[in-house]
């Protein structure tokens, strides 16, 4: 998988792309990963990538050259004959989600832009990027850290790049639930106790257990996944028992 990030700060996304998960997958040659500054784009002298808004109004909004010519310049290195999504992060995409993150995890070639100001000339969304993508309703400075979020859900996903390939299967919203509860040694701390159906070595009940954990869990905390959520009648019929043991 190859992920390319139009940034003006390319500092920043190559921290993060040489630590943690993502180093080890960029290490292994699992993801390459590459920052590019679109300002070395710009056409003009004063390298600006930003413009006033024509009609009028406040902050400044990134102009289509710079970034139609970077998104060129990447295809062209890439020479894959793949054609690549093309995604803006912006307060106005589509919210971002597990299953948006299981689908673009099969693609082989991503192309990230991140704006700054006010917003981006209108002809870059219609006729360059295929996706728009937003982490929530809420407005962040720029769109670095939505697309390293998006990056790193993206790249865990790929075949050997976590140490336990069971991991991102049995994450929350991997299955459409929350997550089970996790305990480890010590089996007792401060008074309290791991529950005794993880050691009893019983795996097909500790199964059955984690089960109703994320079904309670998912009930409890986010009840509007069950609505999609994939459920067995051995499922539902957990969900009845739940229900009518919850607290009103």
């Amino acid at each position: 998988m190859r992920i390319d990030v139009l940034t003006l700060f390319p500092e920043m996304c190559e921290s993060v792309f040489g630590t943690s998960i993502l180093g080890k997958a960029r290490e292994k040659g699992i993801v390459a990963l590459n920052a590019v500054n679109f300002r070395d784009f710009s056409g003009n002298k004063h390298n600006s990538v930003d413009d006033t808004p024509y009609g009028g109004g406040g902050g400044m909004v990134l102009k289509p050259d710079p970034i139609f010519a970077a998104v060129e310049h990447v295809l062209e290195m890439s020479s894959s004959p793949v054609k690549p999504r093309i995604i803006l992060m912006c307060p106005q995409g589509k919210t971002y989600n597990q299953k948006i993150a299981e689908e673009l995890a099969q693609e082989s070639h991503l192309i990230f832009i991140c704006g700054h100001y006010e917003g981006y000339d209108e002809r870059i969304r219609e006729h360059l990027v295929t996706d728009e993508l937003s982490m929530g309703d809420y407005v962040l400075t720029g769109g670095e850290l939505p697309a390293l979020t998006v990056i790193d859900s993206l790249v865990r996903l790929q075949p050997g790049a976590l140490g336990n390939e069971t991991s991102a299967i049995t994450d929350s919203f991997s299955t459409g639930l929350l997550e089970y509860p996790h305990y480890t040694r010590p089996a007792e701390f401060r008074g309290w106790k791991v529950p005794d159906i993880l050691l009893s070595g019983h795996h097909a009940n500790i199964e059955v257990w984690r089960r109703e954990q994320a079904l309670q869990r998912t009930l409890e905390r986010r009840p509007d996944l069950l609505e999609t959520a994939e459920l067995t009648k051995k499922d539902l019929k957990a969900l009845e028992i739940l229900k009518k043991n919850s607290p009103a």
